[in-house]
C-alpha cells in the first residue's frame, strides 16, 4: 500500500507542478523513477517514452501508464494515472469556474504572456534530452529536422511519420541482421 501512495504522490507532484503538458513532465519524471528510485533504467525510460509518443492519447498519461504498469501492473498504471491527471482536472476545474470572472483584468492577461515563453522552455529541454539519450548526433539530425519538417510545413500526419520511421527502422535492422 505504501509503494502505490509513493507512486501516486510522486505522479500527483509532476502532474501539479508541470505547465506545458507532457513534455514538460519527462524530465520530472525520469528525475523521479529513473534517477532518485532506479525503478526504471535509462534505456527502458526512452523506450517508454517512445512508445508513449507512439500511443494515443496524451502523452503524460500514456507515461503514467506505462511506468505504472511496468512497476506494478494495471494496479501500478491505475494509480500512476490518477495521480497525473488529478491535479490537471482539479486546476482545469477551478479555472472554469473562477477564471472568466477574471479574464479581462491587464495583470492576469500579462501573467498568461509571462508564463509563455516558460512553457516553451519546459518543451525544448526534454526534445534535445530525448535527442540525446537516443543517439540523435549532428550526423544524423537531419533525419528529426525532416520529420519535424515534414509535419509542420508539409502538413503531414505525424502518424504517416512514426508508421515510416518504425518501418525504417525495421527494415534497417532487418538488413544489419542478415
Amino acid at each position: 500500500m505504501r509503494y502505490y501512495l509513493s507512486l501516486f504522490s510522486i505522479f500527483f507532484k509532476i502532474g501539479l507542478f508541470t505547465l506545458g503538458g507532457g513534455y514538460a513532465m519527462l524530465p520530472l519524471i525520469e528525475t523521479e523513477i529513473v534517477t532518485k528510485r532506479n525503478w526504471i533504467d535509462k534505456k527502458e525510460f526512452l523506450d517508454l517514452t517512445a512508445l508513449a509518443q507512439s500511443a494515443p492519447g496524451i502523452l503524460a498519461v500514456n507515461m503514467a501508464v506505462f511506468v505504472g504498469y511496468k512497476l506494478r501492473r494495471l494496479p501500478g498504471a491505475i494509480v500512476c494515472t490518477l495521480g497525473a491527471a488529478l491535479p490537471s482536472f482539479v486546476i482545469i476545474l477551478l479555472i472554469a469556474l473562477f477564471l472568466h470572472n477574471f479574464r479581462q483584468y491587464p495583470l492576469v492577461e500579462r501573467i498568461f504572456k509571462g508564463i509563455r515563453p516558460a512553457v516553451v522552455a519546459l518543451i525544448a529541454v526534454p526534445v534535445f534530452t530525448l535527442a540525446r539519450a537516443a543517439g540523435v548526433t549532428w550526423k544524423n539530425a537531419w533525419f528529426p529536422v525532416l520529420c519535424a519538417l515534414a509535419v509542420w510545413v508539409g502538413k503531414c500526419s505525424p502518424v504517416y511519420i512514426v508508421l515510416l520511421a518504425g518501418l525504417g527502422g525495421w527494415l534497417c535492422c532487418r538488413e544489419k541482421a542478415k
